[in-house]
């Protein structure tokens, strides 16, 4: 049969050309194992199917037509509404980042370090970012920092080699000041 058609294609002139395989073996191309997938569903599509007339969802009734909306518990009243509301989000909290001491002791960082030091060596994302330097890791070299917030031990730990700290608040305070 295929040879014929074959023939009868060759006879009006159109030679079957055969398709060069792709040499490329990107993991898209590779076929997956067979059982790999697994086949969608397809419901509603007669008796020989096994999952034919109601599709598997029993007859009539509220989840033949539908589903319920989530959180619906068949008309008593739902966990969500008999639990009071409770607490707000305060306008005036502020969120820090966190930077340990051993970030600036891996970075190598020295001398006076601040917010703009810390985007150079990509610690911070953007100098508006708020900070705090906590005190896990050691320091081995005196740093002068300006933070917007220190841990006790991050204290200690910078005092301790010699280093110092400033609070980014007071510097803007003291800065406004003089400007007067």
């Amino acid at each position: 049969m295929k040879k014929e058609r074959l023939e009868q294609a060759s006879a009006f002139g159109k030679d079957r050309v055969k398709k060069k395989k792709s040499t490329d073996t990107s993991s898209n191309l590779i076929p997956v194992p067979k059982g790999a997938t697994k086949e969608k569903k397809r419901v509603g599509r007669g008796p020989g199917s096994k999952v034919g007339k109601t599709a598997g969802r029993g007859s009539k009734g509220q989840y033949a037509r539908n589903t319920v909306r989530r959180g619906f518990e068949g008309g008593q009243m739902p966990i969500h509404r008999r639990l009071p509301k409770r607490g707000f989000t305060s306008k005036f909290h502020k969120e820090f980042y966190p930077v340990n001491l051993r970030d600036i002791e891996k970075s190598g960082l020295t001398g006076n370090i601040d917010a703009k030091i810390m985007v150079q060596s990509k610690i911070l994302d953007k100098e508006t970012t708020l900070f705090k330097i906590l005190g896990t890791g050691e320091i081995k070299k005196a740093i002068h920092v300006i933070a917007d917030g220190f841990s006790q031990s991050a204290k200690e730990k910078i005092e301790k080699a010699g280093g110092s700290i400033k609070l980014r608040a007071e510097l803007k305070l003291a800065t406004s000041e003089t400007k007067k």
